[in-house]
């Protein structure tokens, strides 16, 4: 076990360049499972999550080499019981899209992740149905199969990410064309139907909520470079307008973060953008804005938290509605812990911001909630020590030396 011991109150000066985004380089490496050549993925993150992906691809007979690049083969895999390693992360679901693409049939336990709130799957079985396949819940094991996988016109309730990433994965094998409307149009979907049409896939309208996949026999192995993660951009920003100073973020689009962009501005904190990055200036003083969250072009969910945090120290009060997950505001006690003046009703946090933050002895509830736990602590006076940081190693790929790089004193240490 590990903590982080950060010590606030030091402005940010310097630059960080972004990693690949964990939300497209975990469905890319599902992808892979299609594919009998040999891939080779660049700009992979070194996160807690991206180790099981690639666990649970040499589960199943795949062979990998993993250095500064991804270098996958899946010539030779086989269809095999569920790993219990799938309980680990939720992105193991989209296994079962690729699986069943391949295969015809999978078996899969109910997958794990973040408890941010109900994500069920019930989108994700229904496009499977609309193909023609049967599924069947038994002792919380999910056995999927069909004789072949049949065009369908599919129509998402909700426009989820990771129904949105399984339906494709299975429809790339798929007899006819098959559409899916209302669907997600996140950046992350359209990196890993870029990955699929390099390799040979007939996918069109991604970016829009139609897409339509004509089926193939085969895909071919190929070279694909993962886009930034727009989240962690996010983060790094908002740690600089809470903290104070001077930040170039690099390797990044700014196009994918434009929802934060906005709402920066909007709490008059200065920003400049560039072709690949952005530039953040800020006193350390904001004034305090709501908050909608809403699925891709909207603010997102994942941001939350961190936005949260911000608010904290802001000036005057502001509101958050989260309408995405329900369960997405276990960090407010522990922000209410430094100092914080938050109150929770339902679905909405109402933030008063106050004069300063104290250090803490904080845990980290989740992912996010973790990044948030930063943002605070690097602003609070005093010392923080931030627990169950395992979560943040999830999505932020080595985030103590990024932020020690640009003049924060974090430090990671064994407990």
């Amino acid at each position: 076990m590990e903590k982080f011991i950060i010590n606030g109150g030091k402005k940010i000066n310097g630059c960080i360049s972004v990693s690949g985004a964990k939300n497209a380089i975990l469905p890319i490496l599902a992808s892979t499972l299609l594919i009998k050549e040999r891939c080779v993925i660049k700009n992979v993150p070194k996160l807690s999550d991206v180790y099981t992906m690639v666990d649970l691809l040499k589960y199943y007979g795949a062979d990998v080499e993993f250095s500064d690049e991804l270098i996958i083969d899946c010539s030779k895999i086989e269809n095999k019981p569920p790993s219990e390693k799938v309980k680990e992360i939720r992105a193991s679901f989209l296994i079962v899209g690729a699986l069943l693409g391949r295969f015809k049939s999978v078996s899969m336990f109910m997958p794990g992740g973040c408890n941010i709130g109900q994500r069920p799957i019930d989108l994700h079985l229904k496009g499977f149905n609309l193909l023609g396949a049967k599924s069947q819940l038994e002792s919380g094991i999910i056995d999927i199969s069909t004789q072949y996988l049949s065009s369908g016109d599919i129509y998402l309730d909700f426009p989820s990410v990771g129904a949105t990433e399984n339906i494709i994965l299975a429809s790339v094998f798929a007899k006819g064309v098959t559409t899916i409307r209302n669907c997600a149009i996140e950046p992350e979907i359209v990196d890993m139907v870029n990955f699929l049409n390099k390799a040979g896939a007939k996918i069109k309208g991604v970016g829009s909520d139609t897409i339509i996949i004509e089926g193939v026999e085969e895909l071919k192995g190929v070279e694909h470079s993962v886009i930034a993660d727009r989240i962690e951009a996010g983060t790094f920003m908002i740690a600089t307008a809470s903290a104070g100073g001077f930040l170039k973020v690099e390797n990044i689009i700014p196009e994918h973060i434009k929802s934060i962009i906005l709402k920066l501005r909007e709490m008059e904190v200065e920003i400049e953008e560039g072709e690949d990055f952005v530039i953040v200036k800020s006193s350390g003083k904001t004034i305090n804005k709501d908050i909608k969250t809403m699925p891709y072009p909207g603010f997102p969910t994942d941001m939350q938290a961190q936005f949260s945090a911000l608010m904290a120290k802001g000036c005057g009060t502001g509101v958050i509605n989260e309408t995405v997950f329900e369960n997405r505001f276990m960090h407010i006690g522990e922000l209410n812990k430094m100092g914080a003046n938050i109150s929770v009703e339902g679905k909405v946090a109402i933030i008063k911001g106050v004069e300063k933050l104290d250090g803490a002895i904080v845990k980290a509830t989740d992912l996010r909630a973790g990044a948030a736990l930063i943002i605070s602590a690097l602003s609070a006076q005093g010392q923080t020590e931030i627990e169950n940081i395992f979560y943040i190693d999830r999505g932020y790929d080595c985030i103590e030396k990024k932020l020690s790089s640009v003049g924060c004193d974090i430090r990671r240490v064994n407990i």
